[in-house]
């Protein structure tokens, strides 16, 4: 998974809410990138998307943040290390976050912590039962 740092940056954008962004994403040869996104609010066309597609270490990804240790430890296993430390800090890891940032990988840092915020807030929106459910 390499892409150029001002991709990752705009990935990031796209996870914070950028619509423009996930969509230009999607239309100029990234579009694992923008469907992450999508599957990240739970899109389940996006996720099978993703699984069908070669892009199941971005699956991962996400259902590692939802709390899935499996896929953190497939991430491991299978050569993303990078990413299985995204998951963790998507689930609330600070040491994975921290690694992430040791280790040379600033802007997936960042990524990360904006998984973690759209985790979250789904989270809580999902736990609040005056909320109706707006990513599903």
């Amino acid at each position: 998974m390499l892409y150029p740092a001002k991709i990752l940056m705009a990935w990031a954008e796209a996870i914070g809410g950028n619509k423009k962004i996930r969509d230009w994403l999607i239309a100029n040869d990234y579009k694992e990138l923008g469907l992450f996104v999508f599957a990240l609010y739970h899109n389940e066309d996006a996720r099978t998307w993703l699984m069908k597609n070669g892009y199941q270490h971005l699956m991962a990804t996400i259902t590692g943040a939802e709390g899935d240790k499996k896929a953190v430890m497939w991430l491991e296993k299978s050569g993303y290390a990078p990413l299985a430390k995204m998951a963790l800090v998507g689930d609330g890891d600070e040491a994975a976050f921290e690694w992430l940032k040791r280790n040379g990988h600033p802007e997936l840092a960042l990524i990360a912590k904006r998984i973690e915020t759209v985790k979250d807030a789904i989270e809580q929106d999902n736990n609040d039962p005056h909320s109706i459910n707006k990513y599903g």
